[in-house]
């Protein structure tokens, strides 16, 4: 398995510098690590962005709260502490447009299970 660590502050600013761009290859990198790490292929980056687009975000929003089950659902398979509060939260955050800061607290999530790179 390739390493899903990622830095946060790193994908923030090159999220906001790129106006979003980033943001994509984020999420993209995030799904694929989850699909990794869950075993199965839970999320298709493809189907999510293009569903976004359709639904002018809506099912962006839908993604947020997916990823913030599966994120949860991979913690208690890993016996770490699991979030609970995550899907709601993602939910919560990307209904009042605040997605980047799901995508934050997702990566602090997902970082616990690699190795931080030197």
């Amino acid at each position: 398995m390739r390493s899903g660590y990622r830095s946060i502050a790193e994908g923030i600013i090159l999220t906001i510098i790129t106006c979003g761009i980033y943001n994509l290859f984020w999420n993209w990198h995030q799904m694929e690590t989850c699909n990794e790490l869950v075993e199965r292929h839970e999320f298709e980056p493809l189907r999510v962005f293009l569903l976004s687009l359709v639904t002018c975000g809506i099912y962006f929003v839908y993604y947020q709260y997916c990823m913030g089950g599966v994120i949860v659902e991979i913690q208690r398979k890993r016996a770490v502490p699991p979030f609970e509060n995550l899907p709601m939260i993602s939910l919560f955050l990307s209904l009042f447009g605040m997605s980047i800061i799901v995508d934050a607290i997702h990566q602090h999530e997902l970082n616990k299970f690699f190795p931080k790179p030197a």
